[in-house]
């Protein structure tokens, strides 16, 4: 049986495992004065964040809807005999239940909630697409990923608030103490809700460096087959210090650098970042 795994834009997945696994990624949506634009196509973040430094004012974002999924999975389905679809946390979309309601006109589509984003997500994802590779049954696969939800451990940390704010998940008031004060807040992911984890102080690549020791540092609970270190736009020079101070800290056997898309971009702004990985 042919599986294919499906998830949306938000998983911010590397386009080199899309590709190599034959992911069906489905676009969220950026809306930009009135306009309906796709993540990754027709927009990416570096354009979005030009507009907010120009306008001052934010992109919005909007879920994949149903008509979107029902038509993707109609063309892959020519293909293949079965999708599995990871979803977005229903916790922070409405993209998931969209999902879920495609799903009830076609019998071969199974929907998986993650609750969780960017790479975090994108691990699960990745895990299926082995898997399918691998010639696993739609319920295996079902059944494997929803095993590995709770182990994701995901956070990141924010360069500004500025943008939370924008957005209406902070008040004026705390992201003026915050900036005043000079913190750099990490933002936990915790059954597909957020939440403010630790407070850090100075200059944003200190306060990286010391988040990624209070992570990783010391601990051995943590499963070493992979880590995603996800940013919204950094130099290569910093991503190449985070890495060594990521791999100072635990041997994971595979590390990847990558950027996040316009949704988690659009809502953390830049110079956010996170290291994503499995418990055991």
């Amino acid at each position: 049986m042919k599986v294919k795994i499906t998830a949306d834009s938000t998983c911010d997945l590397p386009r080199e495992f899309i590709e190599r696994y034959g992911i069906g990624v489905l676009p969220m949506y950026i809306i930009r004065d009135g306009v309906a634009l796709r993540d990754g196509i027709d927009i990416n973040a570096d354009d979005m964040y030009e507009y907010t430094k120009r306008t001052g004012q934010l992109c919005s974002t909007a879920a994949v809807t149903v008509s979107d999924y029902a038509a993707a999975w109609t063309e892959w389905l020519r293909d293949a005999d079965a999708i599995v679809h990871i979803g977005f946390s229903s916790e922070l979309s409405v993209s998931c239940n969209n999902a879920r309601l495609a799903a009830e006109d076609f019998e071969n589509v199974t929907v998986v909630d993650s609750l969780n984003l960017s790479t975090g997500f994108g691990h699960l994802v990745l895990d299926a697409a082995i898997m399918a590779g691998e010639g696993a049954e739609p319920a295996e696969i079902a059944a494997a990923i929803e095993r590995l939800v709770p182990k994701t451990d995901v956070s990141f940390v924010l360069n500004t608030l500025d943008y939370l704010r924008k957005g209406g998940r902070c008040t004026t008031i705390q992201a003026l103490g915050a900036n005043l004060l000079g913190l750099k807040p990490c933002i936990e992911v915790h059954e597909g809700k957020m939440g403010v984890a630790k407070k850090y102080r100075g200059k944003i690549e200190a306060a990286y460096h010391q988040y990624i020791r209070d992570r990783l540092q010391g601990r051995d609970d943590i499963d070493l087959r992979r880590v995603f270190i996800t940013d919204s736009g950094l130099p290569e020079d910093v991503r190449a210090r985070l890495r060594e101070t990521v791999l100072e800290c635990q041997p994971f056997k595979e590390v990847y650098n990558n950027r996040a898309g316009c949704t988690i971009s659009g809502h953390c702004g830049p110079w956010c970042m996170g290291v994503l990985y499995y418990h055991k």
